[in-house]
């Protein structure tokens, strides 16, 4: 059928190594751009308010590349189904192509979308582009999803290697005449009242140029140092691509040719593998957000919340320096550097007794990289109850934490330097009293799977 081709741009906010961008180009045909704000279809989880922000700025700069190649980013609201096929109807369209996401309502929802628009006769694609090796093609020798990690990547290094990525297109031919689009402004996506964006504007630039200058800039001055230093949090030797790789300003096939061609990597790549493991799991458990991976912790004995607790760690108000440090980082940055991550998350589980749940769901508000896989696999691993989980009983002690990987204090000096001084707070727990506590419930969840 003859027509424009409609590409729906989803967690893929780029131009080069779009499979779905360069399938409509092949096709020889005008090319309209489109984004869908979908916060109504059935189980797709709204965004958190510090992912509202990057996604404002990142489809303004993809915007902009698309007009200065000739093409148009069309914005629309609603849901999904309803408003591609509004869209393709309004732009005469003889194909849409997208790449593939691999939550359970969401490829629900594009399944059910391919069908409809086949049934009226337009050509639908989709494509492999978000993920090194997508989570059906990966089986242990039984023919079942992977549980744990290490089996689970070397199989996926066993197979071919990860295509090479596709360059960026230069010229795309733009319709004669656009679909009406939402203002992006309209979608009051960036807060105002109170404007709290700050300290994310002061620390990133969204958009795929800035990501790609990232990249080099990783490879050229912190590769070398990662494997060395990857843990300490005031080194800056991590690679800070996790927001990039989150909606899609850099493919991770991108990332890992590129860092395959510079020459080192193998631990950085494996933190690619980490990444893929968490969608491979969520793909075959697509509840991972509210449901414990392993039953036997849904016996798991959480005392009544406290909400002053959950306030103080929310708040970077613990008494204890290393978490504070992280969570006044992530309420400024967005972001939190992935070994302090850990142990916040130990924290506020392992110390506190609060359901990982709650942590989750601040982590998805707070973070700017938190996506449907990678945030709630991540407090799993933590609460001891998902895959290739650290045993309960692991409880990190952020003391210890402190004095090992942020020896010199340079971290909680530039986040909590409230700590360093003779007036440092104190705990609001104690942390051989709430270990033991912890210990005590685990033991409940062993006795309950016994029983």
């Amino acid at each position: 059928m003859p027509g424009p081709s409609v590409v729906w741009f989803r967690d893929d906010l780029r131009l080069a190594d779009n499979p779905a961008l360069r399938a409509a180009l092949d096709r020889d045909e005008p090319v309209i751009g489109l984004y869908v704000l979908d916060e109504e279809s059935s189980g797709i989880r709204p965004l958190g308010e510090a992912a509202r922000w990057w996604l404002h700025h990142s489809l303004t700069s993809l915007g902009e590349r698309l007009r200065e190649r000739g093409g148009a980013l069309v914005l629309r609201r609603g849901p999904a189904d309803r408003v591609v096929r509004e869209t393709v109807s309004d732009a005469a369209a003889g194909a849409v192509f997208w790449n593939r996401r691999y939550g359970g309502p969401e490829r629900e929802a594009d399944a059910g979308l391919k069908s409809a628009l086949r049934a009226d006769s337009v050509e639908v694609s989709s494509f492999a582009a978000s993920l090194l090796f997508e989570p059906w093609t990966v089986r242990t020798g039984a023919g079942t999803p992977f549980s744990v990690f290490t089996p689970f990547w070397r199989a996926c290094l066993a197979l071919p290697a990860p295509r090479a990525p596709l360059a960026e297109p230069r010229e795309i031919a733009g319709p004669g005449r656009t679909p009406a689009s939402d203002s992006l402004g309209d979608w009051a996506l960036l807060p105002t009242r109170p404007d709290w964006a700050g300290g994310l504007r002061e620390t990133w630039e969204p958009g795929e140029p800035a990501a790609r200058r990232r990249l080099q800039e990783f490879l050229r001055d912190d590769l070398a140092q990662y494997d060395r230093a990857r843990d300490e949090p005031g080194a800056g030797a991590t690679s800070l691509l996790s927001p990039r790789l989150r909606w899609g300003e850099l493919s991770p096939h991108t990332v890992w040719h590129e860092t395959v061609e510079a020459g080192a990597g193998g631990r950085f790549l494996s933190e690619l593998g980490w990444r893929e493991f968490a969608w491979h799991v969520l793909f075959h458990h697509p509840d991972l957000a509210r449901r414990n991976l392993r039953p036997e912790f849904d016996a798991f004995p959480w005392p009544r919340l406290q909400p002053t607790h959950l306030d103080a760690w929310q708040r970077g108000r613990t008494g204890v320096a290393l978490v504070d440090a992280g969570m006044k980082q992530l309420w400024h940055t967005g972001y939190m550097h992935n070994r302090v991550r850990m142990v916040a998350a130990s924290f506020l589980v392992k110390n506190l007794l609060i359901d990982w749940r709650r942590g989750e769901e601040w982590f998805w508000d707070t973070l700017v990289d938190a996506d449907a896989a990678n945030n709630p696999f991540n407090w799993q691993w933590v609460a001891g109850s998902g895959a290739d989980a650290a045993p309960y009983f692991r409880i990190f002690n952020p003391q210890l934490q402190a004095r090992k990987f942020d020896p010199d204090g340079h971290y909680v000096r530039e986040w909590a330097p409230e700590h360093l001084g003779e007036d440092s707070p104190e705990p609001i727990v104690d942390l051989g009293e709430t270990r033991k506590a912890a210990l005590d419930a685990y033991e409940h969840v062993k006795r309950a799977a016994r029983d």
